[in-house]
This record gives structure tokens, sequence and C-alpha cells, in this order.
């Protein structure tokens, strides 16, 4: 089982590393060896499969990966184009791979269509399936969402096919599933459950090799996994990180009463049998870590900076963005103005200092009084309001984005969901950026992953953590002069966007009516500024970004 990071488009690197892989897992005594979907262009790989060239440099690839392919055959995600008509234009296909040629394949039946996926836009599904005999042996080979159909396990279905069932209805003997399976909060235990479900009520053994990495705004876990046909765990991959697995899934063996199993193997499956994941903040933090890392490094680049304010949100971005690219490879910058603490200063320096981050200090107090002047004029007779207090948060923006076109780091935007949702936040301010690595996690989860961090020492200094948060545009202004408790606005954000729950629904929930609806009209009005919004890191189940599509030219509101 080769969980590896592949990169979409490279496909000579993907193809390399696949080769590696593969030659350690025959090494270690591996007789078939599985590799994940899509894995030598990359998931998911979008519009790019519009492209003809896209498509052929993919066989290419698959061809070329079968001539290095020897005795041990190798099982691997590949774009197959369809030649039946009518019909769409590609496959989403995984061939087997032996004696330098193309022995077999076969053809992704289920194509989500669901939050981020789009796979009907691009693929034609497989109309049957049939198990490929090896060694005398049926193995079902099925592509990610093709075992995500149990009907024991889903109380609501969204397929009417089952490819498993089919494959055992064939006389296949263990199932192996290819996957990129991207993950969110929680996703590692459902999936885990589901597929023990499906090995055990179909008393099947079972393996799912699923990618790792972060590719854009998904990210994806491994935790690859075998199971025996009681459903319990004969081996788990790495999460977040490549892995390879060697596992006997002989169906013979995997059936054997319990009372014949040698001491030693019962002890090391009574191990496994009890494997718990990390806890949810080591998962979160990990996810959040790959994803700055990929996107900075898929993208070209080695370095990032970001500015520091004091407060929490940029803490926390700086702390997972020295553990995902090293602190060398981070900038933070301070860029105080005339509403801005002393202590803001002290505890954005005394973090620096913790990480080992380079750190500047660029007043913007200069500028903020430049630009104040130069609209003396037109702005003559009115009151100060958030146009002043936003030529701050600008001139931080622009700040950055210099020293980025300067120095060629990648500019990580601050902003949490809880900010993002309801538009307390400044275009072409502190939305300037590359990256908005938190832009899917509310703002008591960055509580909750800050405390985590500090966990054995203290890492992010206490003062940003326990300070009532500000955005420091004006004298003594607080987040809650303009939002409610957090606690609050973040359980109804869940019940909203997540949960998709309306109006009515949400205040049943014991909410006050005028909040629900003054927090539902702003997340609906401030959709424009996400449509602008850097991409964020998917880590929920439902995220703002491509898995949400909500219209800006529309009249959908609450009433109060």
């Amino acid at each position: 089982m080769l969980q590896l990071n592949p990169t979409i488009g490279a496909f000579a690197a993907n193809r390399e590393k696949l080769l590696a892989a593969y030659a350690e897992a025959v090494a270690r005594g591996a007789e078939f060896v599985v590799a994940p979907e899509l894995f030598l262009c990359g998931y998911p790989p979008r519009d790019l499969l519009l492209r003809d060239d896209f498509v052929e440099a993919n066989l290419v690839a698959l061809n070329e990966t079968a001539t290095a392919i020897g005795e041990i055959p190798l099982c691997v995600g590949f774009v197959e184009k369809n030649s039946e008509r009518p019909g769409r234009a590609l496959k989403n296909s995984a061939s087997v791979l032996q004696h330098g040629k193309i022995i077999w394949r076969t053809t992704k039946s289920l194509l989500p269509t669901y939050d981020v996926f789009d796979e009907d836009r691009y693929f034609e599904p497989a109309k049957k399936v049939e198990p490929f005999v090896f060694h005398g042996q049926k193995i079902g080979i099925t592509i990610c969402e093709d075992i995500w159909n149990d009907e024991d396990f889903w109380p609501s279905r969204l397929y009417r096919r089952d490819p498993v069932r089919e494959l055992i209805s064939q006389g296949a003997e263990m199932i192996l599933n290819l996957s990129a399976s991207p993950w969110c909060d929680g996703k590692e235990t459902t999936r885990l459950e589901m597929l023990r479900r499906v090995a055990r009520d179909e008393k099947i053994p079972l393996a799912q090799v699923n990618a790792i990495g972060a590719n854009d705004e998904l990210i994806f876990d491994g935790h690859s996994v075998a199971l025996d046909a009681q459903g319990e765990i004969i081996a788990m991959g790495k999460g977040f990180a490549e892995d390879i697995l060697v596992v006997d899934l002989d169906s013979s063996s995997s059936r054997r009463e319990s009372a014949q199993i040698k001491a030693q193997d019962e002890l090391e499956r009574t191990h496994v049998r009890c494997y718990k994941f990390a806890e949810r903040e080591q998962l979160l933090f990990s996810a959040l870590s790959l994803g700055i890392r990929d996107y900075v490094h898929k993208c070209g680049f080695k370095s990032v900076l970001l500015g520091l304010s004091g407060g929490i949100d940029s803490a926390l971005i700086a702390v997972i963005a020295a553990d995902a690219l090293g602190s060398e490879n981070v900038l933070g910058v301070a860029m105080p103005a005339r509403y801005s603490s002393e202590g803001s200063l002290t505890d954005a320096e005394k973090l620096a200092q913790n990480l080992k981050i380079r750190y500047e200090v660029l007043p913007i107090e200069p500028a903020f009084q430049a630009v104040e002047a130069q609209l003396q004029k037109v702005f003559a007779g009115t009151k100060p309001n958030e146009a002043e207090e936003n030529i701050q948060s600008r001139l931080r923006g622009l700040t950055l984005m210099a020293l980025s076109n300067k120095f060629g780091g990648l500019v990580l935007t601050t902003g949490n969901k809880s900010e993002m949702a309801v538009g307390y936040c400044t275009l072409y301010g502190d939305m300037n950026g590359a990256l908005a690595p938190i832009a899917d996690v509310l703002k008591t989860d960055v509580y909750n992953l800050s405390k985590w961090v500090n966990r054995e020492r203290e890492i992010i200094p206490s003062d940003s953590i326990t300070k009532p948060p500000s955005a420091e545009l004006r004298p003594g202004q607080k987040d809650q002069d303009s939002l409610p408790p957090y606690e609050v606005l973040d359980a109804i954000l869940d019940l909203y966007v997540v949960k998709n729950l309306g109006r009515a629904e949400i205040i049943a929930h014991g909410f006050e009516a005028t909040v629900v609806n003054e927090v539902v009209n702003k997340i609906n009005f401030s959709e424009y500024k996400r449509r602008q919004a850097a991409p964020g890191l998917k880590v929920s189940p439902r995220a703002f970004g491509m898995g949400r599509r909500i219209p800006v030219a529309q009249k959908f509101r609450t009433k109060v």
C-alpha cells in the first residue's frame, strides 16, 4: 500500500516517486502493490482535464510507468479516454501493470458531485465491474467513492448501485480501494468506521490506500488501512505523512478462528484493534501545517510572511508556518499605527523570539497621515467611520505585498472562519495574500489550538490568548462591539453554514431571533468579500470556497 503525496500535473515527479516506493515495497516482500486514486496526474485536476495535452501526458506517464514494472503487479489510478459515445470524454480509472505493460483496467462507478467534488463534470461512470484474477484469487478493485455507499452504514444513500456488493456477488475474495479522500474534522473516524462495517458485514478483507498531501484547498490525510474479514485493523498508515505498508490480506488467513491464532499474533491484533487517532487539536494542527507546506512548495516558493498584530490569529498562523516550513522561512511583520497598543508590539516580538522567526517593525503611521491628507478635501464635512479605519488595514496589506514582491515570500492572510463568515475583514487589506490558512477555523477553535500549542511551554504569549480580540483600528475597539460573543457566533455559524439549517431551525436551538437574523444576514451579505478572498485550507465538513457556491448578486435575506 503506497500512501504517497502527488503534485497535480507533475507527471515525471509523480512517476519517479511511485516507482521508488514500488521498488521499496517489492524489496519488503509485496506480491501486489497499490497506489492512490488518479495518482499519476494528482487529485483533483479539475478543468485541467479539459486539456487534451494534460490527458495525453497522463497516458504517457502510465505507459512509461508500465515499462518499469516487472513480475510484481502495480495498480495505480489514472485518467482514461472514453471511446464510447454518447458519454463524457474521460474515465476515472485504475490499471494493473505487470511485465512492462498494462494487463487490466477498471473504472470508477460512483462519481461524487457534492461539496468539493465535481467528477460527473468530467468522467463517465463504469456501467459494470468485475474482479481481477491474480494467483487464482479474485480481487475486487474499487476507486474511492465506490466503497462509500454501504446501505447498512448510511441512513440515506446517494447512489442506487453498490460496486462492492457487485464484486462480491462475482466471487471477489478481497476488496482493494484506491482513494483520494480529503480530510475534514472527524473524517478519519467516520471513514474507518465505514470501512470496518463493510469488511465485517461482507465478511471480506479490505484495504484502502489513501493519498496524503494538500492540493490548493484540499488536504489529504492518508490513514490508509488494512482490515481483516472481521473488520479488525491489520495495519494503519501514518496521518498526514507518506507511508508504505506491506500487509497480508490472504483471505484464508484472515478468516482463521481465534483459537488458531498464535499468542504473539493475538497480542499484535489486540493492539491495533484498540487503535486511537491523535487528539483533535493534533490532527487539525497537522492538517494545517501540511496545507501550508504543500501550497508553498507546490507553487514553487520556499518562504512566507505575515503581519504580526500581537493577536491570537496571526500568532497561531506563525506557529503553524514555522512548523511547516522551518523558522528561517517565516517573516513576521509588525505594522503599528496610532491605535496600536504597546502590548501588541510586545506580544508580537515575544512570539517571534519564541519561534526564532525573522521579525521586522515597519510603522504605517506616516503613510496613514499621508493618505488622510490626500483625502482631507473630499472627506470634509463627513464623520470618521470604517473608511478611515480600513485605510490602516489596506496600508498593512500594501506593505506585505511590497515585501512579497521584493523578496519572493508568499503572504499568509490571518482571518479566521468566524470573521470571514460575517465580513469582519477588509478587502485589499487584511484579506491580501496568497493563502488563508485558518479561513475554515472558527475563532473558538483558534483558542483551542493556541492552548494546545502551549500545552508544554509558552510559545504563544499568554496575553495574546487572554486579551479581548481587537482589530485596533479605532480607540478602544473590541471585536465584541460589532459581533456576538464568539461562542454564540460560532455555534450559529456551524448550524447555518455547516449543517445548512434555516433561521427558524437555528432559533429552535435556543438562540435569540435578533442575533440569528443579524448573523445570517451578515453571512449572506458578505459573499462578495469571500469571492475575492485567498484560497483557504478546508478542515471542516463545509468550508467557504470551492464546495460552497452562493451567488453574490441575490436578495435572499432573513427578515429582522
